[in-house]
C-alpha cells in the first residue's frame, strides 16, 4: 500500500468504521478494532485492543478461519501516528460479525451487508470518483448548471431525475421549500448573489438549500457545489469531519431565517488542503453520514 491511501468512513449507530482501499486487488480493507469496539459498545482504545487480543487467541484455537484472514496495514493510531494494524476484507468482517452474539451483531452485518448497494452506496462511491475524473474541472462554478451538472453525475442511472430540477413542491420537517413555480426566478437570483468571501458563499449555500430544487439528493450535491466555489474563489474547502452532525442538523435548520450559526461550524472547519484525496474523501463520508436518517 502505499503513501497516498485512499480512506474511507462508513458510520455505524454514530461510530466510525475506518476503511482503506487496496488497489492492487480492488477491494477495500476493514479496521477490525473499529469493528470490534462497535459490537463491544466500547469507547476506551485499550479495552477494545484487549478485547480483539482475546477474541483473536480464542478463535485461533477454534481454527476459525477470520484469523488467518486478518492482514496488517499502516493506520492511524489514537497517538496521532501511523502504526499496523489488524484488518479484514468484506468477507472477514461478516465472518467476524457473525462470532459475537445478539441483535446487535445481526443489525451490524444487515447494514454492513446493504450499505454499499443501497442508492446511498452506489452514489458514494461515484462521489469519490468524482475527485480523479477529468469532469469536476468542467463543473460550472456557483451555478444552477453546476449544481445540476454535479447531482447528475453523483445520482445518474439511480434516479430517473437525476440533474433535472424538480416540477413538484417539497418539504421536510414541516418546513415548505422554495415552491416549485417560484423556483426558475429564486434560482436566477442564488446564481446573481456574490462570491467574493466566506459571509457571502456561506449565505449563497444557505439560499440554495432554501431553493432545495430537486427531489432527492439536495444535501450531498450542494456541499460539494460549496467546496468547489470555496475552492474556486478562496482557495479553500470544509474539513466537515470537524462538523459534527447533529452541529451541521441544528444550523442548517436555522439557517432558513440566520447563516450565522453554520457561517461559525465552517469557520472553525475552513482548510487549504485543497488537493487532497484523503481530505475530500473524508468531506464525502461525512457529507453522506449527515443525510443518514435525517
Amino acid at each position: 500500500m502505499n503513501e497516498q491511501q485512499k480512506i474511507s468512513i462508513r458510520f455505524f449507530d454514530d461510530r466510525e468504521v475506518r476503511a482503506l482501499w487496496d488497489e492492487q486487488n480492488a477491494k477495500w480493507w476493514f479496521s477490525v478494532l473499529d469493528i470490534v469496539a462497535v459490537l463491544t459498545n466500547q469507547d476506551d482504545y485499550t479495552k477494545t485492543r484487549n478485547y480483539w487480543k482475546y477474541l483473536k487467541a480464542k478463535l485461533k484455537k477454534e481454527g476459525s478461519q477470520v484469523v488467518s484472514a486478518t492482514t496488517q496495514l499502516k493506520f492511524l493510531a489514537p497517538d496521532g501516528k501511523k502504526r499496523l494494524a489488524d484488518m479484514l476484507d468484506y468477507n472477514g468482517i461478516i465472518a467476524l460479525g457473525k462470532t459475537f452474539p445478539g441483535t446487535k451483531a445481526n443489525k451490524f452485518i444487515e447494514w454492513f451487508t446493504y450499505s454499499d448497494e443501497s442508492i446511498d452506496g452506489k452514489s458514494k462511491t461515484k462521489a469519490y470518483a468524482l475527485f480523479e475524473s477529468s469532469f469536476v474541472n468542467s463543473i460550472e462554478v456557483g451555478t444552477t448548471k453546476g449544481l445540476q451538472q454535479i447531482h447528475a453525475y453523483l445520482f445518474g442511472g439511480l434516479y430517473d431525475f437525476a440533474g433535472q430540477i424538480r416540477t413538484k413542491s417539497i418539504s421536510k420537517g414541516g418546513y415548505k421549500f422554495t415552491a416549485s413555480h417560484s423556483l426558475e426566478t429564486h434560482l436566477a437570483k442564488i446564481e446573481a448573489m456574490p462570491e467574493t468571501n466566506l459571509d457571502e458563499i456561506v449565505d449563497k449555500y444557505c439560499a440554495m438549500n432554501i431553493a432545495h430544487p430537486f427531489m432527492e439528493g439536495n444535501g450531498r450535491s450542494s456541499r460539494v457545489w460549496l467546496d468547489l466555489i470555496l475552492k474556486k474563489r478562496l482557495k479553500k474547502c470544509v474539513d466537515w469531519s470537524k462538523i459534527s452532525k447533529n452541529n451541521y442538523m441544528n444550523a442548517m435548520i436555522i439557517s432558513t431565517v440566520d447563516s450565522s450559526e453554520l457561517l461559525k461550524l465552517i469557520k472553525r472547519a475552513i482548510t487549504t488542503d485543497i488537493n487532497s484525496r484523503e481530505m475530500f474523501m473524508k468531506g464525502i463520508d461525512y457529507s453522506y453520514y449527515y443525510e443518514e436518517n435525517s
